[in-house]
């Protein structure tokens, strides 16, 4: 999976993903309270995400989005619909 396939399942509007358009894959991911910028970091002003997944064939991949935005509440918004798309593999 590319980073252009990840915005071709989320679309250019970063609005939420239909359930048939969920990617499948285990999202590595430690969510606290204490946190509410996690799997964010700022680059010179543009917020991004970055995330693992982890496959079923026991490869996994770092992901790393840009959220195209300089402000932390979108780019919170965008990186929660982004990793809605993810569902996980039982």
């Amino acid at each position: 999976m590319t980073y252009l396939n990840i915005l071709e399942k989320i679309g250019d509007d970063w609005g939420t993903t239909r359930a048939d358009d969920k990617i499948t894959a285990t999202l590595a991911s430690r969510v606290t309270d204490e946190n509410p910028n996690h799997h964010l970091w700022n680059n010179r002003g543009t917020w991004w995400c970055h995330f693992t997944l982890h496959r079923s064939d026991f490869t996994a991949e770092r992901i790393r989005v840009s959220l195209k935005t300089s402000d932390l509440e979108l780019a919170r918004r965008r990186r929660d619909n982004l990793l809605q798309s993810f569902s996980t593999v039982s």
